[in-house]
């Protein structure tokens, strides 16, 4: 699949096809293309949880309400970010932000559906997914991949009345 054409037909699903089987090996190809995300003075503030082990999905649901497509997703990835890797910038949000959205066209050009679920700045809701994953770094968002069982309609669109050129 083309880039723009991923772009395009990028959705969030919220409904996938429950025991789908995704390949570790197509989950570690999106995991290189987030890798691939630019990131302020090439800092790479990140590290990543990926799953598809049921009870671990079921603890991030618990600590993440709004994360309750993980309850058919194949796969949930958690990209936190590494403040501590940027010292003296703080651009690790948008760095993470950058590698997320290489994470839902790479599963995208592969035939899978995505949802992000974002975790920071929220609290306890950040606590709680460190507490899930046993971590110290900051969880930025929670990914749901898996095969979608629903088409919704696209809600991007181009709109030149956002634009000035200069």
């Amino acid at each position: 699949m083309e880039v723009f054409e991923a772009i395009r037909a990028r959705r969030s699903i919220r409904k996938y096809k429950k025991g789908a089987v995704i390949p570790r090996e197509d989950v570690e190809k999106a995991l290189e293309a987030a890798m691939m995300a630019p990131s302020a003075v090439n800092s790479r503030p990140w590290e990543f949880y990926a799953t598809d082990k049921e009870e671990v999905k079921q603890a991030l649901m618990t600590a993440h309400p709004a994360c309750k497509m993980l309850e058919t997703a194949s796969w949930a990835i958690v990209v936190c970010g590494r403040p501590d890797l940027q010292k003296g910038h703080g651009f690790w949000p948008q760095d993470c932000g950058a590698a997320i959205e290489n994470i839902l066209l790479a599963a995208k050009s592969m035939g899978y559906g995505t949802c992000w679920c974002g975790c920071y700045p929220s609290q306890p809701r950040t606590e709680l997914v460190q507490k899930v994953l046993g971590c110290t770094s900051v969880p930025d968002a929670i990914v749901a991949l898996g095969i979608a069982d629903e088409t919704p309609a696209a809600k991007g669109f181009y709109d030149p009345e956002r634009v000035r050129f200069i």
